[in-house]
């Protein structure tokens, strides 16, 4: 009896070593072969497709378009595509800069660490994720499509950063509901239950936007935290976390709408997310570069494409990047 409990405590001394001691992994973002550069199409100008391509929200119809430019009106015409903007890392290790190569900036050893756990009783798991938001406007580094005055232009005075590890309630579930108390009201089975049409919306076409409290077939959208309360895998779980960390940055008025008819002059503020003008695409561990599955829109399930996307040690840390549609006046 007291060799079993010994070996039982050993057992659990060691999973919480490794635990611990996992490294830090990545590998720089190349931008020429690590990027899915055919999900900018498609393309639509003046109402027109001018370049198919993937999945596509409603654009406006008008063939032209007119924004105030003081002191004068000027007028363009409507042009759409999607444009990648933001990458962001999911990992276990505090400072661990996935998309650097894997460059751990400190050393803060069980503090701030991820986990994924495994209740007895009921078999379900449960993980928590580190989160970095970075602002990527890859399309202007590249010099692509310099002259569309509509193109996302972020200078280095108005980057948009964020990082899990500078918020200490990132890990507190309670605290966030606290500190975001709207989450209240959508922790019940009503709520809930409506869900799962979100899920099967997004993995047919795109999301609903009405239903911003939920995160598809990834789970729920609130608390605006990195545990995740029903882990079924690591890529399920880091794209509920991205999903929830993009709501979270609209919810604090540092991201826009820049999809639709009202965007068309400008991006407008919006504390609510709206779902539909966004995809991830998986850049790290394995780069989704092509084919169907490459930028899937929030929430669509990870079933058909998942597998082999997350494995032991050098897979359990992710990074993705963020297209965004973008609705513009091409003046």
């Amino acid at each position: 009896m007291k060799q079993t409990v010994l070996l039982k405590i050993l057992v659990c001394i060691c999973l919480c070593v490794s635990s611990a001691s996992s490294k830090c992994v990545g590998k720089f973002l190349n931008p020429v072969t690590d990027i899915c550069w055919s999900c900018i199409f498609p393309i639509t100008l003046g109402g027109v497709n001018i370049m198919s391509g993937r999945q596509d929200t409603d654009n406006p119809k008008r063939v032209m378009c007119s924004c105030p430019k003081p002191p004068i009106i000027q007028v363009g015409v409507p042009v759409s595509f999607w444009e990648a903007v933001r990458v962001i890392e999911v990992t276990r290790t505090p400072w661990c800069m996935v998309t650097l190569g894997g460059v751990e900036f400190m050393k803060l050893g069980t503090q701030l660490h991820g986990t994924v756990r495994r209740y007895k009783m009921s078999n379900r798991r449960s993980s928590a994720y580190n989160v970095h938001y970075i602002t990527y406007p890859v399309l202007n580094v590249m010099g692509v499509l310099m002259d569309w005055l509509c193109l996302e232009k972020s200078g280095a005075d108005d980057m948009n950063f964020w990082f899990s590890e500078l918020e200490a309630s990132w890990m507190d579930t309670e605290t966030q509901m606290l500190m975001h108390p709207e989450a209240l009201a959508f922790a019940n089975p009503i709520a809930q239950t409506a869900c799962a049409a979100d899920c099967v919306a997004s993995s047919a076409g795109f999301p609903l936007d009405v239903l911003f409290w939920c995160g598809g077939c990834q789970g729920s959208m609130y608390p605006f935290s990195g545990t995740v309360g029903s882990h079924i895998g690591g890529v399920q779980a880091s794209l509920l976390a991205a999903q929830r960390i993009i709501a979270k940055m609209h919810r604090v008025c540092r991201e826009n709408i820049t999809s639709g008819e009202a965007a068309l002059c400008q991006p407008k503020a919006s504390p609510i997310i709206k779902k539909s003008q966004y995809k991830t695409q998986m850049v790290f561990p394995k780069p989704q570069t092509g084919g169907e599955h490459a930028c899937s829109p929030l929430g669509r399930s990870s079933t058909l494409w998942g597998s082999g996307h997350s494995y032991p040690t050098e897979g359990e840390d992710f990074a993705y990047l963020i297209w965004r549609k973008r609705n513009c006046c091409f003046l």
